[in-house]
């Protein structure tokens, strides 16, 4: 948690709250000594202000316009928001290393944790049950061994990765293109809350309030890869964000791996193309661990323990199944079982986790 702020953080709210660069903020705050002594800034001294263009000292002086910002700034606390400016001890020390580091950030919950290993895990909205079975793989078997796992909450990849972070017993962290009030999609309020509820948190650096405009993701990607080690992407088109994302590691010194998929996958074009270019190759979260020297004994241990006992028609069904659907006729087919034994093996095999029907008839496997 941050530490409790004294009363000049009312003038860094209002600062940080300014639609400028956090290079200008940054930069003003310098010139100007205290985010105080912006807000009460002269005309005469604003028309001096040589590195902001005639747009910037518009914004500052309606800013000045506003309210005192001290109500707001109080109200964002009430309703449980930290407020963490990037010269605080709080503030992620990774982020500093960014060129354009964020001014601030506003924090529902907690803050990753300086010393712990921290890995994204991103990709596509629309996955397949490829992708979406490795990245809550990845995520739950990182978590496990203590690897904080930071993403987006967005559909797809990004929430998958999430909620197994969260079925490892880890902590996870979303960082939004929105306030850390405004929680998008509205479907993952329950992802939302047991990030919370399980001591990861909630990060942003635009304003509470702010709505999930498009334009604001693309800069919150450099947040995402920059508080991580390493950048994991499970599925990707040729173009699309989460090549954004990794293009934004390797600016930042991080490590980018990518999950190798089908050369006739779309959502595997851009994966298969990192991977060409020299990303490394995610072969199974123990590989992964082992490469970083982290847990693999564990992992290792883990990996027998999984392999459940089946019964032997379940085991048969079971055996048929892929990652990619198969409907229940041709199960019924390859195992020369009726019907009715193959719809009965499916439910329980599907109660206990090992498939799921992703359309009518049509299954997958999941572990």
């Amino acid at each position: 948690m941050v530490k409790e702020q004294g009363k000049g953080m009312k003038y860094e709210f209002w600062l940080a709250g300014l639609r400028l660069s956090s290079r200008k903020k940054c930069l003003l705050r310098q010139h100007m000594k205290t985010a105080e002594n912006v807000y009460y800034i002269e005309e005469t001294e604003i028309s001096k202000l040589k590195f902001l263009t005639e747009t910037e000292k518009n914004t500052i002086r309606q800013g000045q316009k506003g309210k005192d910002p001290g109500e707001a700034y109080e109200g964002m606390l009430g309703k449980g928001i930290q407020f963490v400016p990037f010269f605080t001890e709080e503030y992620p020390p990774r982020l500093l290393e960014l060129h354009d580091f964020p001014y601030a950030l506003y924090v529902k919950g907690n803050l990753p944790d300086p010393a712990a290993r921290k890995a994204a895990i991103v990709g596509a909205r629309r996955c397949t049950p490829y992708g979406e079975k490795y990245a809550v793989e990845f995520g739950r078997e990182l978590a496990e061994c203590g690897v904080e796992i930071i993403s987006g909450l967005a559909r797809g990849i990004d929430g998958m990765g999430q909620r197994g972070a969260l079925l490892g017993g880890g902590r996870t962290f979303a960082v939004l293109g929105s306030g850390v009030d405004v929680c998008y999609p509205r479907e993952h309020i329950g992802l939302y809350m047991d990030i919370l509820n399980q001591g990861g948190g909630i990060l942003s650096e635009f304003p509470p309030g702010t709505p999930p405009l498009p334009c604001n993701f693309p800069t919150r990607n450099r947040i995402i890869s920059g508080l991580s080690d390493a950048v994991l992407i499970i599925e990707a088109r040729e173009k699309s964000g989460s090549l954004i994302t990794a293009d934004l590691a390797l600016e930042q010194g991080r490590d980018v791996y990518a999950l190798p998929g089908p050369v006739n996958s779309e959502l595997s074009i851009g994966c298969n193309r990192l991977i060409q270019q020299g990303a490394g190759v995610l072969l199974s979260p123990e590989t992964l661990l082992r490469e970083w020297q982290i847990c693999f004994s564990a992992s290792d241990a883990k990996e027998g323990k999984n392999k459940k006992m089946l019964e032997t028609t379940e085991n048969m069904v079971y055996s048929c199944l892929g990652l990619y659907p198969r409907d229940v006729d041709r199960i019924v087919e390859e195992t020369k079982l009726s019907a009715p034994e193959v719809l009965n093996a499916l439910v329980s095999l599907e109660l206990k986790g090992y498939v799921r029907e992703i359309s009518k008839n049509h299954y997958v496997k999941v572990k």
